[in-house]
């Protein structure tokens, strides 16, 4: 097929009217295009063109648009209605139908015979393969994936996905065309869940594990998710606001179709959830409940009042600087409370290898240096009124402090290291290139660093022994390192870059 101009696509047609169709339409006539606007209902084309018009409208009584370019961003709107017109004169069309697999193939097969030469058909699936929507075209190389978030004028990144077929020149065209209309373009693989919805499996179904374990409730971990993280909205908290009818299926795509993959496996409890109608927002009650529409949070349990009693602090100077009169002594006293801060090691097992008196020796998580909320570890053995002790000791620091049940490693860590490890062995299959990785969840799913680089803030080391001690305290494949970290730590290099490939030396 023929190559566009330098210039690049000057008209789109938008097949579909609905949020997704509606956004993109929006975006491209904002970016100086050309744009048809297509669906089956008539109706629904004329409806799409006025909305559109009015979030101009909108965007130029808030400032961000001017009256002028609102106007000839409305005027490149065309309402054309049957998606089959010719379109001999598009540049590309994209297509913005319902998720069916058939559906887009009739589609596609239909639109071949109206294109022109240089007509570039794009998908906008979310979750189908590229390849088998392309199988039902005469000429598959013309089609790529071309994946926009909702809201589409605000989310700014796209995945870029090419089919086993499509021609090599179609992906880098189609990021010039994202750039050009101001969003940020990745290239994705034509995989179970591209490359977002694949990287974000790491956060939910650790999160899912860890209530599977009652380690910790909802509540807990999205606190600790949000204060100690930085995340924006805790697992269960992002659960309910998808919908967990919509989650738990990608779960269960994504782990099918990379073939039951341990570090991707869903729990078993978002099955019964979901068989229960508990999806979230949407029905009311989910991991939370919400009364018109507004999430009820419980309130974190009062600090029960306990006569002070002596802290001693195992190898830990961050966290003796946080607590006023910690004991000094090489060992605790008889009655002091011991606090211990491993990393990928539970609490007692710390306490059990250093000598330390169990029944008085509780786990604080260091990560993130004691900044935000602490997360205090609790195993079986301890006396009570130590653990009431400790979480006095902790909470007049003034930082909020989530009390979590003893494991080789606490919920932040856990978290954080199934983020890493998903992104790594993403990376290890040469499945997108660490840069993209880390835009494309940045600002995809709103996490403060891309999680390589965030695996780079906190040492691949020190991600490396959390998942050690996971997976050799449980036996647990989903904790099984990735080669591209372990070799990474090993070498000393940032887990963000390729390193020497074999086709360097050639």
């Amino acid at each position: 097929m023929e190559r566009w101009t330098a210039e690049g696509p000057g008209t789109v047609r938008v097949i579909g009217t609905g949020v997704m169709g509606r956004g993109i339409a929006q975006l491209a006539a904002a970016g100086g295009l050309a744009v048809e606007l297509a669906d089956m209902r008539a109706e629904a084309v004329a409806s799409a063109a006025d909305h559109i018009a009015a979030m101009f409208g909108k965007l130029v009584a808030k400032g961000r648009m001017t009256e002028e370019a609102a106007q000839a961003a409305t005027a490149r709107l065309r309402p054309i209605g049957d998606p089959l017109a010719p379109a001999a004169g598009c540049d590309l069309v994209v297509e913005a139908v319902r998720e069916d697999l058939e559906t887009k193939r009739e589609l596609f097969a239909a639109l071949e015979k109206v294109c022109g030469e240089r007509t570039v058909l794009a998908t906008n699936t979310s979750s189908l393969s590229v390849t088998a929507i392309g199988s039902a075209l005469a000429d598959p190389g013309r089609l790529a994936g071309l994946h926009f978030f909702n809201p589409v004028p605000l989310m700014r990144l796209v995945e870029v996905v090419p089919g086993a077929r499509t021609e090599g020149w179609i992906p880098g065209a189609l990021a010039g065309l994202v750039r050009r209309l101001g969003h940020e373009p990745v290239l994705a693989p034509d995989a179970p869940g591209f490359l977002v919805n694949h990287a974000g499996r790491g956060l939910v179904t650790e999160a899912v594990q860890i209530l599977a374990e009652s380690a910790a409730e909802p509540a807990d971990v999205d606190r600790v998710a949000r204060e100690a993280l930085g995340l924006r909205m805790g697992p269960f908290e992002l659960l309910d606001l998808t919908g967990l009818d919509v989650s738990h299926a990608v779960m269960e795509s994504i782990w099918n179709g990379f073939y039951g993959d341990p570090r991707l496996r869903p729990g078993h409890l978002t099955r019964t959830r979901v068989e229960a109608g508990l999806f979230g927002r949407k029905t009311g009650e989910g991991f939370y409940t919400y009364v018109d529409g507004a999430k009820q949070e419980p309130a974190e349990p009062p600090v029960p009042p306990v006569p002070p009693r002596p802290v001693w602090v195992h190898d830990s100077d961050a966290l003796r600087r946080l607590l006023p009169d910690v004991e000094t002594g090489a060992r605790p006293t008889a009655d002091a409370i011991v606090l211990v801060t491993p990393y990928g090691q539970s609490a007692l097992g710390c306490a059990q290898a250093n000598g330390l008196p169990v029944e008085r020796t509780l786990g604080v998580d260091p990560l993130g240096d004691f900044e935000g909320r602490l997360t205090l570890s609790v195993h079986p053995g301890v006396d009570p009124s130590a653990g009431q002790a400790a979480l006095a000791v902790l909470a007049a620091t003034g930082r909020p402090v989530t009390v979590v049940r003893d494991a080789p490693a606490p919920v932040a860590q856990r978290l954080l290291a199934s983020v890493v490890n998903v992104a790594s062995a993403i990376a290890e299959q040469r499945l997108a290139r660490p840069q993209d990785i880390n835009t494309a969840v940045r600002l995809g799913l709103g996490y403060p660093y891309g999680p390589l680089e965030w695996g780079d803030r906190v040492g691949a080391a020190t991600i490396l022994r959390i998942l050690r001690g996971m997976h050799d305290a449980t036996g647990d494949p989903r904790y099984r390192p990735s080669l591209w970290l372990t070799e990474r730590a090993a070498l000393g290099l940032p887990l963000s870059e390729t390193g020497t490939a074999p086709g360097d030396l050639r």
